[in-house]
């Protein structure tokens, strides 16, 4: 018999439409304390990669530039056998007003973000305190209660 984790687990497609589904993704990153700090952030997904931009000086980016790993999580659904969510491991990579890809990268997360863009702005460009974090998956893991018997909630 299969274990119930690969039965509810996302497929690469369901997992790109959880991501286009979901706006607010919670990040954690590793506090200077050793505790994890978690914050929800809109986001946009670039070339695989979660793509959100903050104020350079906030806690998440001197967490993010002292240890560059991050686990981020998306979940969608109210009731348990609703609930679909993946969650990615990863290295965040801070580009910030200097660096040589950020007006590019600036107009895709623009594009992609809609009226969440820059902190709620809904356009223009970002203000030069602000950076750009991209996190590219190494590993992920998914669940979808929705694929599991009704008997099982």
């Amino acid at each position: 018999m299969p274990k119930r984790r690969s039965q509810i687990e996302l497929t690469p497609d369901e997992q790109a439409v959880l991501l286009d589904e979901g706006r607010t993704i919670q990040i954690a990153s590793n506090g200077p304390d050793g505790f994890p700090h978690v914050v929800a952030m809109w986001y946009a997904v670039i070339d695989g990669a979660i793509c959100f931009s903050t104020y350079g000086a906030s806690q998440k980016v001197v967490n993010l530039q002292r240890d560059p790993r991050v686990t981020a999580m998306v979940e969608l659904g109210t009731a348990y056998n609703e609930l679909r969510g993946l969650a990615m491991k990863g290295k965040a990579e801070i580009i910030d007003a200097a660096h040589p890809g950020r007006e590019a990268l600036e107009a895709q997360l623009s594009k992609g973000m809609g009226p969440r863009y820059g902190g709620g702005s809904g356009g223009g460009r970002l203000s030069p305190k602000r950076v750009i974090i991209r996190i590219v998956p190494e590993s992920t893991y998914s669940w979808d209660h929705r694929k599991l018997p009704s008997n099982v909630h």
